[in-house]
């Protein structure tokens, strides 16, 4: 696919992605505003918040959970890794080819939250965790503000390479915005079932979007029935 028509593809996706910005804070707020239900989640991010910007980092962890999402990433789309390094504040994974995908895969998934609902799920068969429910919710709350801060960081205090070889940083920054929002709002929906909608979101995305373009194609055909 050619930059010139990733670049459009991001532009048309625009409006898709601030509508989903909106309908995804509303489902948060949704969520938070129950604080009963969603204190230790909360509470994960606000510790995690805390300790990142006033003790450590964490950046060696980051960049291990980055080049390891790269790596698998790859070898789901048929790729072959010929070397991995993890620094602590840099890594690369070299491979014979990559995609999009395998590039901007990293930016996008949440590895130590699936890392830690797959633990917590595995256990479950075993052994009835309901207990410690709001020990989990804490721990994902945790990677959740894990990932986002991270992310934010990595995108917007480095020039990346990873944005340019996917097609360029408008197109990247639209496709990352895009699914770490869908990801927020399945994480939620996944953690609160009760309390989030994603079929209402969904509808409100689609039906915004398409209003969107509507008063934008008919502006412009006015614009040029006017011209003639």
């Amino acid at each position: 696919m050619s930059r010139l028509l990733k670049l459009l593809i991001a532009l048309l996706l625009l409006p898709t992605a601030v509508l989903t910005f909106a309908e995804t804070v509303r489902i948060l707020l949704g969520v938070l505003g129950q604080l009963s239900l969603a204190l230790s989640f909360l509470l994960g991010i606000l510790i995690y918040c805390g300790i990142h910007y006033g003790y450590y980092n964490f950046s060696r962890p980051y960049v291990f959970a980055h080049e390891m999402t790269h790596a698998l990433a790859a070898l789901l789309c048929g790729c072959r890794i010929k070397d991995v390094s993890v620094g602590k504040d840099s890594g690369y994974v070299k491979m014979d080819r990559c995609n999009m995908w395998v590039v901007l895969a990293p930016y996008f998934v949440p590895a130590y939250v699936l890392a830690a609902a797959f633990v917590y799920c595995t256990v479950d068969l075993f052994v009835d965790l309901k207990p410690y429910r709001q020990v989990f919710l804490f721990v994902i709350g945790f990677f959740t503000a894990f990932h986002f801060v991270q992310t934010f960081k990595t995108l917007f205090e480095a020039e990346q390479p990873d944005l340019k070889l996917a097609g360029g940083k408008v197109f990247s920054v639209v496709m990352i915005t895009l699914a770490n929002l869908v990801v927020l709002a399945l994480v939620l929906k996944a953690l609160f079932p009760e309390a989030v909608s994603l079929g209402t979101a969904g509808k409100n995305v689609l039906a915004g979007t398409v209003n969107v373009w509507r008063i934008i194609v008919n502006y412009i055909v006015e614009k040029a029935v006017n011209a003639a």
